[in-house]
């Protein structure tokens, strides 16, 4: 098996070991000036839309001028690339043990606390974590307290036990690095990602790469032999399994043509859909697996998926909706939805400038919108109350609409709206006042504190907000961030009911770590008579093609274009906003 090494690392891998330097330095207590620089620096080569090679090359984007990073650190960012380690990184892991870095990840321990609860507990690692919350012993280590030890004892319940999944958007890169791989392979005629990441699931716990070829011995010596791969962990006549440098199991499965259908469908899933399609051919006496749809031993279909599904009388069934969720008696009805898809989407609601959080300015996100064919963009820079994100006050915003104004008088096809994520406050009002409110053209609200309020409390919040006339958008509504924070505790229904009844438009965030509302949300929101957004919620111009996956998680809750606000043109849209 070849080297991992044998060409340049992809930019996510560097950004992925840059974030690990500077979380293995502030467990090393290093300057915090340094610490930041790592991250900034992961930020950076997180958002380039082209490898670092690429940029590298061009003089008038060498690694050098890009913002924050000076010479030590593209030095860095190039030995990264090309070799896939540095000094610094070696010294760090051999220092700093891997548990200490797990308990790094748990939100509301930093490096500080853990540090105490290592000299007053021992506390070593996540288990160990685990056995002082249950003895109640945390309380009593200086800084933390009963309330501390409650929230920590929160986020460890909410924390997946099994084996470690990857975000989807993550997944997505590895996956498209193997799958053209693979097509260049001599032989190869089809090649398709299949499993949970096909269906849309927001995380995944491994690849399952499906390829129908000539060669199948070409096709696993390339799979195995194909950068990144760390680990060959099984291989046969028909397929191999890897472990790549990033952690994430590939399955590799080689079929020939006249079954690929079948198989596409079945290592698709979910498991319980395919019960249900299998025992639906039981009744017409055909055997389904994923060789084929046989009538006793001669194949009758199963070089197309849609082969498979008209063998049982289905029309084909979306990929998103095979979770035995209803979808199959919806098909036997005729009632499927026809599901928005990106293509469907003539704006977006949802992004940053460098005015607050983001990491491009105003002209830079808006001509990378217009390549896009939008015919309109909300710019929704953060409003004052979270310090961390350098909100706008009420004289920024007017600047800001100036600015836009501006544009808007140049660009001519594009409109770009004046919008504002407006922090919703623990009392449910509005981080700014009515008078700068009404200047906007869309007004988005948004939680970003005071998580914790018991539900009733959460629930006469957001209703407030949704009450307020000026508020148009509430912004990934339930607060989650995946793998780290759970929803907020509220009365969703009621909720909902308020937003249907109030007009206000409920977002679903592209966000890979958000992408909140999450299917059962929205498909249950939208059951209850609320128009739904699809937001980017980009914090550079990389990031608008994130709401690809706000789309994907749309299509899982089986929301359909006419459900989604901005697929209606500009004048619809316009006119279908709430009066304040």
């Amino acid at each position: 098996m070849a080297s991992s090494r044998d060409g340049p690392l992809p930019n996510t891998d560097v950004a992925r070991l840059l974030r690990e330097i500077g979380d293995l330095l502030e467990l090393d207590q290093a300057n915090p000036f340094r610490i930041r620089a790592y991250r900034n620096a992961a930020r950076v080569i997180d958002g380039l839309t082209e490898p670092i090679a690429v940029v590298d090359a061009n003089p008038e984007t060498l690694l050098e001028e890009l913002p924050g990073i000076g010479e030590d650190l593209a030095h860095t960012i190039r030995q990264l690339a090309a070799t896939g380690g540095v000094a610094l990184l070696t010294r760090l892991r051999r220092r700093i043990s891997p548990d200490e870095l797990e308990l790094l990840q748990i939100r509301g321990l930093g490096p500080k606390r853990i540090r105490a609860l290592k000299s007053g507990l021992g506390v070593r690692s996540v288990a160990d974590l685990r056995r002082a919350l249950e003895e109640e012993t945390v309380r009593t280590v200086p800084g933390l307290g009963a309330r501390s030890e409650a929230k920590l004892r929160a986020e460890l319940s909410a924390r997946p036990t099994g084996p470690p999944r990857m975000l989807r958007a993550t997944a997505a890169h590895y996956a498209s690095l193997l799958a053209d791989h693979l097509r260049a392979v001599d032989g190869v005629r089809q090649v398709e990602v299949a499993g949970s990441f096909r269906r849309g699931r927001e995380t995944v716990g491994d690849l399952d790469l499906l390829v129908s070829a000539t060669t199948p011995a070409k096709v696993i010596r390339a799979f195995t032999e194909a950068q990144g791969v760390r680990e060959l962990l099984q291989q046969g006549d028909t397929g191999a399994s890897v472990r790549l440098d990033a952690g994430l199991q590939v399955d590799l499965r080689v079929v020939p043509a006249e079954s690929f259908g079948a198989a596409l469908y079945y290592f698709t899933g979910s498991k319980a859909h395919n019960i249900a399609i299998r025992r639906l051919g039981q009744e017409r006496g055909l055997k389904i697996n994923e060789y084929g749809v046989f009538r006793g031993s001669r194949r009758i279909g199963g070089r197309t998926e849609r082969e498979v599904a008209k063998a049982v009388g289905l029309p084909w069934i979306p990929p998103e909706l095979r979770e035995d969720h209803g979808e199959i008696e919806a098909a036997r009805a005729g009632t499927l939805p026809g599901l928005v898809s990106i293509e469907d989407l003539r704006g977006d609601l949802q992004m940053h400038t460098t005015s607050s959080d983001g990491r491009d300015d105003l002209e830079t996100m808006v001509r990378a919108a217009a390549t896009k064919g939008y015919a309109y963009v909300a710019i929704t820079d953060h409003s004052p109350a979270v310090r961390v994100t350098r909100g706008l006050d009420a004289a920024g915003f007017r600047t800001q609409g100036a600015a836009i104004d501006r544009l808007n008088a140049k660009r001519g096809r594009m409109r770009v709206l004046k919008s504002v994520e407006v922090d919703i406050l623990a009392d449910g009002s509005l981080d700014l006042d009515d008078r700068s409110l009404a200047r906007f053209d869309i007004v988005t609200a948004s939680i970003h504190s005071a998580f914790e309020l018991p539900a009733d409390r959460q629930t006469r919040r957001i209703v407030r907000a949704l009450k307020h006339p000026a508020v148009q958008v509430l912004a990934h509504p339930t607060g989650r961030l995946i793998g780290e924070r759970g929803s907020m505790n509220a009365n969703w229904d009621q909720v909902f009911r308020a937003a249907a009844e109030q007009g206000v438009w409920l977002e679903v965030n592209g966000q890979p770590s958000r992408l909140d509302l999450d299917d059962a949300a929205s498909r249950r929101a939208v059951s209850l008579g609320v128009t739904l957004t699809i937001g980017s919620d980009a914090h550079s111009a990389a990031e608008l093609d994130g709401i690809r996956w706000g789309v994907d998680q749309a299509r899982r809750g089986w929301v359909s274009k006419a459900s989604v606000a901005n697929t209606w043109p500009l004048a619809t849209l316009l006119r279908r906003r709430r009066r304040s």
